[in-house]
């Protein structure tokens, strides 16, 4: 497999593992704490799904044919929330994801070097899906550490779980040298 499919198999796999991530924390919460902010200056899951979800539709929707700022976006009212329930917020989630994933399932290798534009500003291919693949698991470890405080219970682990680094590593070199995404396995996990 070349590179450029290599890249384009990759980070598919790690926008789908940060998406089952934030899906994971907030499976965990009781719907009316997705509205919960812990003071003026922070928003609420709800509302940083909203923002998520405004921003993929925006960058992600005729992705190699016009601006990834959408004269249709509003951006500022992505941080008012005017989201009621958890099917609303997961319906967003989803739309937005749904958004990416189609972009990203229809781009072809040869295309990742071809210039779009954000802003404006030109970016490769590349560097627009790297530029997203910062942005989202910044959100969505915003999702997943507000979900742990406002959790009422135990919180289930997402990653390796305290004290089980020990274990966790001697299974992992218990076994022979392997190369595949770290995803493969953490997607399985998570499920």
């Amino acid at each position: 497999m070349e590179i450029n499919s290599q890249y384009l198999d990759s980070v598919k796999k790690q926008f789908l593992y940060y998406k089952t991530l934030g899906e994971k924390a907030m499976e965990q919460l009781e719907p009316q704490r997705l509205f919960i902010t812990a003071n003026e200056d922070t928003n609420c899951i709800a509302t940083i799904v909203k923002h998520l979800s405004g921003n993929m539709l925006s960058r992600w929707t005729d992705f190699l044919t016009t601006d990834g700022e959408k004269e249709w976006r509003n951006r500022d009212a992505e941080f008012e929330n005017d989201l009621k329930t958890k099917e609303e917020v997961l319906a967003l989630w989803n739309r937005g994801w749904e958004c990416l994933f189609i972009a990203l399932n229809g781009l072809q290798p040869e295309q990742l070097s071809e210039i779009i534009y954000i802003r404006n500003e030109g970016h490769t291919v590349v560097e627009a899906i790297n530029r997203q693949l910062a942005h989202y698991p910044y959100h969505v470890g915003q999702i997943v550490f507000y979900a742990k405080q406002l959790k009422n219970g135990a919180w289930e682990s997402l990653s390796i779980p305290k004290n089980k680094s020990i274990s966790y590593n001697a299974d992992k070199f218990s076994k022979e040298k392997i190369i595949k995404n770290f995803t493969d396995e953490e997607l399985k996990r998570l499920k």
